[in-house]
């Protein structure tokens, strides 16, 4: 499709109908992202449930990610796409007759399946589906149709729990992400050339991939223990505060992926991955303060700032050094990043504030975030240079 002036257009229908699944799957991840945790603690499971719940969510995820491309290989594009969509809606609506934690676990494992699924196609097919001198643009607005969900439905998912109760908010998601079906991704999407498993495994070994994957999974680690823990954290009683600060965070995380895909198209660097560590590292330390409003937001924007830059730098980075043919399994590396981090923020995190207390754990995390800052500066030379499309 092209433009009146002949310059091809961003948004082609296959690529809409990618951007509408991708939209109704993330709402029903985003709206049962904090609220699940939640679920768990009031269930029995207290901190370490609630971080056994992320835990176990992100854990499917990252497995499944590993093999999602040989999947679509075996079986189409669109075939695994709506299994995933069916893997993140059925489940849900289980969980509100679910009270023990195994059972919370594996229904957060069998939706960790179908998020995979989700993200790994759908960001592969974005790649492939823009006009490659306009490949961070198009990231950067994939990055907005999944962002937004993450600004809308993560805090009205606990506005809706506090207000309606649990089961409603399950059964919400549930909808969303069946709702997806409708807008499945035609056979004009199917990427032609998937690349098998054993891509992912080579993908891993290569510096140019390894190190923007490993740093963006470092800032990752810090959007897990916001969603999971800010709810829990945020004084008694004051939980319309907990859901403006992830509020704050899904917007600034949103906004700013935008913008640095716009960047990305003009000055493909690792530079932007820098100071996104800084804005994490800088912001979850702040969350130490957490029994102060202005702090608390202050601090939720900030990591959200830096989480979103890391997004589409990373992304943006790693797809302009491959060919085509390799998009899946970039796309795979990546959200293995972004899982791994999102999990191993939320787990690990709710076994040290068990021995910390919250205000320890939070400052703590943040100087380990921003211990990388130096590896980070030493790696420009580690970054292959993109090649001309």
């Amino acid at each position: 499709m092209k433009r009146h002036g002949g310059a091809p257009r961003l948004v082609s229908r296959p690529l809409a109908l990618v951007f509408a699944s991708t939209f109704a799957a993330l709402t029903s991840f985003y709206l049962l992202l904090s609220v699940v945790p939640q679920y768990a603690a009031t269930s029995g499971g207290g901190d370490f449930g609630a971080g056994m719940a992320t835990g176990a969510l992100f854990f499917a995820t990252t497995l499944t990610e590993l093999a999602t491309p040989r999947l679509v290989a075996a079986f189409g594009g669109r075939f695994v796409f709506g299994a995933g969509l069916v893997l993140l809606g059925v489940p849900s609506l289980a969980l509100g007759a679910s009270t023990s934690l195994a059972a919370i676990a594996l229904i957060c494992m069998l939706r960790g399946i179908g998020l995979a699924i989700v993200v790994v196609v759908g960001s592969a097919l974005t790649a492939s589906l823009v006009p490659p001198d306009r490949r961070g643009e198009g990231l950067g607005l994939y990055g907005v149709v999944a962002g937004v969900p993450a600004v809308v439905a993560l805090p009205l998912g606990l506005w809706l729990a506090a207000r309606f109760g649990y089961g409603p908010v399950f059964v919400t998601g549930a909808v969303s992400a069946l709702a997806g079906l409708i807008a499945l991704p035609g056979p004009a999407a199917e990427h032609p050339e998937m690349e098998p498993a054993a891509g992912v495994l080579a993908a891993l070994r290569s510096p140019a991939l390894l190190l923007p994957s490993v740093v963006f999974m470092l800032t990752a680690v810090t959007g897990g223990v916001v969603v999971t823990f800010v709810p829990l954290a945020a004084p008694a009683g004051r939980g319309s505060l907990a859901a403006l600060a992830l509020l704050l965070f899904g917007a600034a995380s949103t906004l700013s992926r935008w913008w640095a895909g716009r960047a990305m198209d003009r000055h493909p660097s690792l530079d932007l991955l820098r100071p996104s560590v800084v804005c994490t590292g800088l912001g979850v330390a702040g969350l130490s303060f957490v029994d102060q409003r202005l702090a608390l937001l202050a601090a939720a924007t900030l990591v959200g700032a830096g989480f979103g830059v890391a997004q589409n730098a990373s992304l943006t980075l790693m797809f302009a050094v491959v060919p085509r043919t390799e998009f899946e399994s970039v796309s795979a590396v990546w959200n293995l990043a972004y899982d791994f981090g999102l999990g191993a923020g939320g787990a690990f995190f709710g076994v040290l504030v068990t021995r910390t207390g919250y205000s320890a754990a939070f400052a703590l995390t943040g100087a380990v975030i921003l211990g990388v800052l130096a590896a980070v500066w030493r790696s420009r030379h580690l970054v292959a240079r993109p090649p001309s499309d």
